[in-house]
């Protein structure tokens, strides 16, 4: 075993401030312990609040676009045709047929979901997907076998139909590791061997799994050694594309033409492109490194303390005894090549993954496309960051249905904005306003003074700060709904805006449950700069005033907390999965009509276990199956291998494991096997 390096300090669990209801281990390794820092985003230009009482009132209120809508296409490139699908009424009347479940105290070890479902796990962390892989062995991990396993903490989740409906591809994020529930006598850094140390970093990245069933009602299962089964690592080389290809900022020693970065991590949610490939947003990559102490006097170093690159260590992922390329103060550029989205096409394995470049690099949650009617292809983006912005890029070229080498350019050339809000003023209580994308890139050119092309690129968040955009509540997932046309943002908590910071897109001091933002682009083009926008759901407990539900009557809703990513099924239906529930209950998954008698009614459809968070989700509504990823199951302060706190997704004396659910109806007749008959509970055996 490799000593750590004496110059730099192994970090302990978190111990400070925490957003949401997260623990502190989870602050440790998702985050590296973001929100008990500064706020990295000190620019000064106005907070939302600051212009209120100049805005105009919203122009196009929510329900008046569908006649706009023409030429907006679906993800498989078809133009919609029909208006959107009314919400079918509560109860068991309600979209899918399900009753609501009840919230579940934290801490609880069981996955819920409603009466007349059943659950059932469909890859878990370790299980061989790769031929020659081993089957999992807790006590038997070596880095070699985690290289053709599953990978861990499992979060986007994207299902493509391979040759038939009872065929498909299974493409997962895996964020990152938690150390101390993976490793027997984990302390810190110091205490792995280097062989645990490569092991955490083949488990990062993404995993590709070929699945197959019987016929629609049957459970989904993955195949070993099928041909499309890939895991993508740290390590894996990846082709950077766009406009920052080859550009000094990420030239390394290793990689002197700054065209072939290595590895994937920190990587959170995603999207399906129309043109069938996957996008996987890297997030957190700052943790990765060990930084050098203080930023360089430079623009450079302006944006590594931006990015939290600067300041000390972070070491507890010690990456950087295996490859020095971990260690800024020997490879100051690295950092540049990560932060990116990242391409990936699940049906080509041997094909190198793509580093998106045009996109803009920052704290990417994910990325969502949708082709205009023009044909030019837009992608929505957040930077998951208090006080973070949000933003969009717009291809230079039109997308062709079915022509893959024209398609697959798409997002290598175009322009990018960031968005900016302004409210009505919130006189009959509600808060909606209008907005305006500002441009960073338009043609080819930047438009921000002093700034080159690549360097608006490379440091996004600098560029963002001198045009003056709306300093966000975490904007994490933004997705178009297909049916209405419309985008839809996570914004899921910021404990750090004060009474002085507030405005109408971001309410709330202290915000410790968040809120879902409605943007609709002016005449439905999501090319045009200008749009509209409300809040259609503010978080938290119902009878908390300042709650709301987009209009709907509060003593018959869910309560809700921290919303981290959206969904939508075939009815436009809105579904929200959570982290990090500040309410006292596990997290979940709901669903929220949008349109309708019952607009606003949300039902909750899914608990997950003991302090893991609920993410995905993917809805298919054709067949009534629920896809969701079960992170860090067991993280909770405290934990560790000896201190059991989960045994997700199996009972019995065994450790907890990241894993991918599906959620189904019973056959009719009677309970599924993988139900009880208690009151839509199921337990964790299976």
């Amino acid at each position: 075993m490799t000593p750590p390096r004496n110059d730099r300090t192994l970090l302990p669990l978190a111990t400070g401030h925490r957003d949401g209801g997260r623990s502190a281990a989870t602050c440790t390794w998702k985050c590296n312990d973001a929100c008990s820092k500064p706020v990295p985003n000190t620019s000064d230009n106005e907070y939302f609040g600051d212009v209120v009482a100049t805005s105009r009132r919203s122009v196009l209120k929510a329900g008046g676009a569908a006649a706009a809508l023409a030429g907006l296409t679906t993800a498989a490139g078809a133009a919609l045709a029909e208006p959107a699908v009314a919400a079918p009424g509560p109860g068991k009347k309600a979209p899918f047929g399900f009753t609501g479940i009840d919230p579940v105290t934290a801490g609880t070890d069981e996955v819920v979901v409603p009466e007349g479902f059943q659950w059932a796990p469909v890859i878990a962390w370790g299980d061989p997907i790769l031929a020659g892989a081993p089957a999992f062995d807790f006590d038997r991990q070596t880095a070699a076998a985690q290289a053709g396993q599953m990978g861990y903490n499992c979060d986007y989740v994207g299902v493509l139909r391979n040759g038939s409906a009872n065929q498909a591809v299974l493409v997962v994020n895996n964020e990152y590791t938690n150390n101390e529930l993976m490793f027997h006598g984990y302390t810190d850094a110091a205490s792995m061997t280097d062989d645990q140390v490569q092991l955490t970093m083949n488990a990062h990245g993404m995993t590709v799994v070929e699945m197959t069933r019987k016929n629609p009602n049957s459970k989904w299962v993955y195949t070993k050694a099928a041909p499309l089964n890939r895991r993508i690592t740290a390590e894996t080389p990846f082709e950077l594309v766009g406009p920052v290809r080859g550009h000094d900022l990420v030239k390394t020693s290793a990689d002197p033409a700054g065209t072939t970065p290595l590895g994937t991590f920190g990587n959170c949610a995603g999207g399906t492109t129309p043109w069938g490939t996957i996008l996987s947003g890297e997030e957190n990559f700052n943790g990765y490194f060990t930084q050098p102490a203080a930023p360089s006097d430079d623009m450079a170093g302006a944006a590594a303390a931006r990015y939290g690159l600067a300041g000390g260590s972070s070491a507890q992922h010690d990456w950087d005894r295996l490859d020095e390329r971990f260690d800024l103060t020997e490879e100051p550029n690295e950092a540049h090549r990560h932060g990116w989205i990242v391409e990936v096409n699940p049906f080509e394995p041997d094909a190198a993954p793509r580093k998106l470049s045009a996109l803009g690099r920052f704290k990417h949650e994910g990325a969502n496309v949708v082709v205009a009617a023009d044909g030019r292809v837009v992608a929505y983006m957040g930077d998951d960051e208090r006080f973070d912005y949000m933003y969009k890029f717009v291809s230079s070229g039109t997308y062709i249905e079915g022509n893959l080498d024209n398609n697959r350019t798409l997002l290598d050339e175009g322009d990018l904005y960031v968005a900016k809000f302004t409210g009505n003023g919130s006189t009959d209580g509600l808060h909606d306003g209008t907005g305006e994308w500002l441009p960073l890139v338009v043609d080819g050119q930047s438009t921000v003074d002093g700034m080159t092309l690549e360097e608006v690129l490379v440091f996004t968040r600098l560029a963002a700060d001198t045009v003056g955009p709306t300093k966000m509540d975490r904007p994490e997932d933004v997705e178009v709904n297909l049916v209405n046309g419309r985008v839809y943002t996570a914004l899921t908590n910021n404990s750090k805006r004060t009474p002085a910071q507030l405005d109408e897109v971001n309410p709330r001091a202290n915000n410790k449950h968040g809120q879902v933002l409605e943007i609709t682009p002016r005449a439905g083009d999501h090319t045009v700069t200008g749009f509209d926008w409300t809040l259609v759901l503010i978080c938290g407990d119902p009878d908390d005033p300042e709650t709301y539900f987009n209009g709907y009557d509060k003593s018959q809703v869910s309560p809700i907390s921290c919303p981290d990513n959206v969904a939508f099924d075939k009815a436009g239906n809105l579904w929200i999965s959570t982290d990090g529930n500040a309410l006292g209950h596990c997290d979940g998954m709901y669903l929220m009509p949008l349109e309708g008698e019952h607009k606003g009614h949300l039902q909750q459809f899914l608990s997950v276990p003991a302090f893991g968070e609920c993410c995905g989700p993917l809805i298919e509504w054709d067949e009534r199956v629920v896809f969701a990823a079960v992170q860090h199951p067991g993280e909770d302060d405290g934990a560790s291998t000896t201190n059991v706190k989960s045994t997700f997704p199996y009972t019995g004396n065994r450790q907890p494991r990241p894993a991918v659910i599906m959620i189904w109806p019973e056959a009719k007749g009677g309970h599924g096997k993988n139900a009880s008959k208690g009151k839509g509970k199921t337990t964790t055996g299976h």
